[in-house]
């Protein structure tokens, strides 16, 4: 079905989420014929009323000045140490994948692989979806230490991975105050996106970045519906491991049951 895309054995949608509708059975049995375990379909984008499960996101742009002391100071800081530019493909491919997998080891969840042949695969993704590729440089020179990469629809936008060498994350340099401050700017003032979002509500506390920018940077909660479609034994084995999710350790099981209490 157009618009929805397999990751991880999940189907989910693939444009802005403020585009996706509810899927009549026939369409998500469409998509499970095809493959995957589930189907996650999001619907009816920023309600009014608080609902279990969301998108951050950000519609407007703060200037620096409007934006906590502490976290200007933050800004400032970064901005001293590091220039961040958007970049060509070549150089960020170059470049990137020593970055991605220093930041995958530090990780406080281990819940996916990464390898040389997943980050090829995630690249080849990038380039079908028109993504945008940034790289943090040490200030005044060409030295890439961090990279981040956005899903650019044309009027808004998905940030997506982000990492830095785990040197530049201890306090002193605060990259990623720079980095979202710096994105924000290009794509809300500068383009005059709709938003941008840090994508849906996590499954998998892996990181801890989306509370970081409502903290931080004013971003919120667009909140939706879920409806989470299983395949015929998903289904059963979901039901079944359900009463016992708060003993369950395996991320990738855990992750599910995670999705499974917001659709409840």
């Amino acid at each position: 079905m157009n618009g929805y895309a397999l990751y991880r054995k999940a189907w989910r949608y693939d444009g802005p989420p403020h585009e996706e509708k509810r899927l009549q059975p026939s369409e998500w049995k469409a998509l499970l014929r095809q493959g995957g375990l589930l189907v996650r379909n999001t619907y009816d984008f920023d309600l009014p009323a608080e609902t279990s499960f969301w998108y951050v996101i950000k519609d407007h742009y703060e200037p620096l000045e409007a934006l906590k002391p502490r976290v200007r100071n933050k800004i400032r800081h970064a901005l001293n140490f590091f220039d961040y530019r958007l970049i060509p493909y070549e150089p960020f491919e170059k470049n990137v994948y020593p970055i991605l997998e220093d930041t995958f080891a530090h990780y406080k969840v281990k819940d996916r692989p990464m390898n040389r042949e997943v980050f090829a695969h995630y690249l080849k993704e990038c380039q079908e979806r028109h993504f945008d590729y940034w790289g943090i440089f040490k200030k005044g020179s060409e030295e890439m230490v961090g990279f981040c990469t956005v899903n650019n629809w044309g009027d808004c936008c998905e940030y997506g991975y982000s990492g830095i060498y785990a040197e530049y994350k201890s306090d002193g340099y605060y990259p990623f105050y720079g980095l979202y401050h710096s994105l924000d700017y290009y794509y809300l003032a500068e383009r005059g996106f709709r938003y941008v979002s840090d994508s849906a509500r996590t499954i998998t506390n892996h990181s801890e970045i989306q509370d970081f920018l409502i903290r931080n940077f004013q971003f919120r909660k667009a909140y939706c519906h879920l409806d989470v479609h299983y395949r015929g034994w998903m289904r059963l084995a979901v039901k079944l491991l359900y009463p016992f999710r708060k003993h369950i350790t395996i991320a990738s099981i855990k992750a599910i049951l995670n999705m499974e209490t917001m659709r409840n």
